[in-house]
């Protein structure tokens, strides 16, 4: 091996690697998710700027979203198909390339696990089995249906060859066709691709490699664990399978999940980060070497994913959601730099839900306007000053944006820490993530050198001082608490879902929380508090506690861990009124009321504006809760777009 080859194949996370023949620019990889940019089911000049914006950062192998193989699989609106995709590969290859990456056009059918609602056909399968989502009945494949979707595989991987590839990526993870034929859960045939499930993955591989030939490279996400031992995918099945095809294509995905348990795949915090790093460890062992393979789960650390590649877990890392957050982690992470921390919230770059939302971050509003490009590279011939009032995500938002930009900015707090809500929210399980994004921001903030003073109020008269000597004004002073529609008399206590987590005295005795949002603060109150031996229950108007959690993939599960932790839900229900015989509870449908012992009763409810300071100086900008009481999502994107209005009138150009 000459000096060069050894260089190129050394294990770093951000050093070039050789994969099939071809060089990767780095050993992380930006793989396939919905993204909703697709302009009817054909990729996007927006689709390809989002890929292209990866592979500038650094990724080594970027993943398109998975387009289907046949015309009848239709499993989202926007989902891409194949034989609309060729100029976006083209175009998305021609992109990545520029920058040392490797495009692999992604492959699916996705079988039962599809949709009918597009298509107006039916779905295609294994067998006569109901997905558990849907419940939909599919129909059985034939010889015909099988001949047909191979075929499918192969000429779609073809086109994408043609159009300037570097392979392809087939799927047979948690949502695909050739998962289910290689499932007991979901084949249940007696042909011999009953009496050999692995038959259909292996004639799929087959036909792509005869069309693709051994110069471009042909990857495989495969699900090596349904966590359904009683018939579905085990590890030791997964192994065995990585053992029969490792011969035969050129990079592995390890990946789980199945019908059965279809948020593992890509769970929200509350699963640690790197979950699949056992299964990827012993897949990896058992292929012996033959073929690289890929850690997926969650990874979202660049230090944790060297440490994989140290450990022999993998040979590349998958860090989708770390570089939808910060599309330079690569490039950062080679200059010792610290990238924008993925929190795994889920909650805007989770896409597949009924409202048809565009891929996006609730640290990264640049997320999905890729093609816009809305911030440019720091302006050093921006001059001036600005003054931000609060240091929550909108405020410190904002303030990083203008000191980037050139601006001398003053951040003045009147609590004793940063963060805002954020930093208030930051607690329990699944929650202390949240608390890394505000603490990134503020780094970025220091080292641009903006100014904070905390402890410090701010009156309507410093608002006018500043702006008649031209000073910019940000007002993001958040959120106060509502007035809940009921009265609360002695002797139970009325607290807000912020007391609590500020860490206010709760007296002895039941914990009543209110949950008119049915978002995530209430069910994590409810784990914190049990957690500190609390007796809890909870009580919402909808019929499932936490409905807003569906968006984030967390639904079943927040409502299984409740469960099981004790908490204890009076479901489609509204407090009337609280006193010293408990808390008066109305069916909503019926009418019904029903009384429930409590000590305490706290408000998990919508806040209002605390606007007060700004309605003095109408003339600043309002971001973040002050303007509405919302996500972070919308505080940081508010923030920055403020920021660059007043980049934009320093400058005399427009935002």
């Amino acid at each position: 091996m000459s000096g060069v080859e050894s260089e190129l194949n050394r294990l770093s996370l951000t050093e070039p690697f050789r994969l099939a023949g071809r060089i990767a620019g780095s050993r992380v990889m930006f793989g396939p998710h919905e993204t909703n940019l697709c302009t009817g089911r054909a990729l996007s000049p927006e689709s390809v700027a989002y890929y292209e914006r990866r592979a500038r950062g650094g990724a080594g192998i970027v993943v398109t979203e998975y387009a289907s193989v046949h015309h009848d699989d239709w499993p989202y609106e926007r989902a891409p198909l194949a034989t609309e995709c060729v100029e976006g590969w083209r175009a998305a290859a021609t992109a990545c390339q520029a920058h040392g990456a490797l495009l692999l056009a992604g492959l699916t059918h996705t079988g039962s696990q599809g949709s009918t609602a597009y298509s107006r056909g039916v779905l295609l399968a294994p067998s006569r089995v109901p997905d558990p989502a849907s419940r939909e009945l599919p129909r059985e494949m034939d010889d015909g249906d099988i001949a047909a979707v191979i075929a499918g595989f192969a000429d779609a991987a073809e086109l994408a060859v043609r159009a300037g590839a570097d392979g392809v990526e087939l799927d047979a993870g948690a949502t695909g066709l050739l998962r289910q034929f290689r499932s007991g859960l979901t084949n249940r045939r007696t042909d011999a691709y009953g009496a050999d499930r692995l038959r259909f993955t292996r004639e799929v591989i087959a036909a792509v490699r005869a069309r693709i030939g051994t110069d471009s490279v042909l990857a495989l996400r495969m699900c090596c664990d349904e966590l359904a031992p009683w018939a579905g995918i085990t590890p030791e099945g997964g192994a065995e399978d990585a053992v029969a095809l490792r011969d035969s294509i050129d990079l592995l995905t390890v990946v789980r999940g199945g019908p059965m348990r279809s948020s593992a795949y890509r769970p929200d915090a509350h699963v640690s980060p790197g979950f699949n790093t056992e299964l990827c460890r012993t897949i990896r062992a058992r292929a012996g070497g033959a073929v690289p393979v890929v850690l997926q789960g969650s990874m979202v650390d660049p230090v944790e994913a060297q440490y994989s590649i140290d450990a022999g877990v993998a040979d590349v890392v998958e860090m989708t959601r770390a570089q939808i957050a910060d599309p330079d982690l690569v490039r950062k992470t080679r200059a010792g730099r610290a990238p924008r921390p993925c929190v795994l919230c889920n909650q805007a770059c989770l896409v597949r839900d009924v409202r048809n939302p565009v891929v996006g971050c609730i640290g990264n509003p640049e997320a999905r306007h890729e093609a816009d490009r809305i911030e440019t590279e720091p302006a050093s011939s921006v001059s001036g000053s600005a003054l931000v009032v609060g240091a929550g995500p909108a405020g410190l938002e904002a303030a990083r944006v203008m000191a980037a930009k050139g601006l001398t900015v003053i951040v003045r707090e009147r609590d004793g820490r940063l963060g805002g809500m954020t930093t208030t929210a930051a607690v329990g399980e699944g929650r202390e993530r949240l608390a890394r994004l505000t603490e990134w921001l503020a780094d970025e903030c220091h080292a641009h050198g903006v100014r904070f003073e905390i402890g410090t109020e701010v009156a309507a008269v410093d608002l006018a001082i500043a702006s008649n000597v031209g000073t910019a004004v940000v007002v993001a002073t958040g959120s106060r608490a509502a007035t809940p529609g009921y009265r609360v008399d002695r002797p139970v206590r009325l607290l807000t879902a912020p007391m609590v987590l500020a860490g206010a005295h709760l007296p002895d005795g039941p914990i009543l929380l209110d949950d008119p949002i049915g978002g995530p603060i209430a069910v994590a109150l409810a784990e914190l508090l049990v957690a500190r031996g609390c007796q809890v229950a909870l009580a919402t108007g909808d019929r499932l506690v936490g409905s807003q959690l569906a968006m984030s993939g967390d639904l079943v599960d927040a409502n299984h861990r409740l469960i099981r932790a004790g908490v204890t839900r009076y479901l489609g229900v509204v407090i009337r009124q609280v006193g010293s015989d408990g808390a008066v509870l109305e069916d909503v449908n019926t009418g019904i009321r029903r009384t429930v012992e409590c000590a305490t009763v706290v408000d998990c409810g919508y806040r209002l504006p605390e606007d007060e300071l700004w309605r003095t100086h109408p003339e600043a900008a309002r971001v973040g809760d002050c303007l509405a009481p919302r996500t972070i999502a919308e505080a940081i994107r508010e923030g920055r777009a403020a920021a660059l209005a007043v980049v934009a009138s320093s400058t005399g150009r427009p935002a």
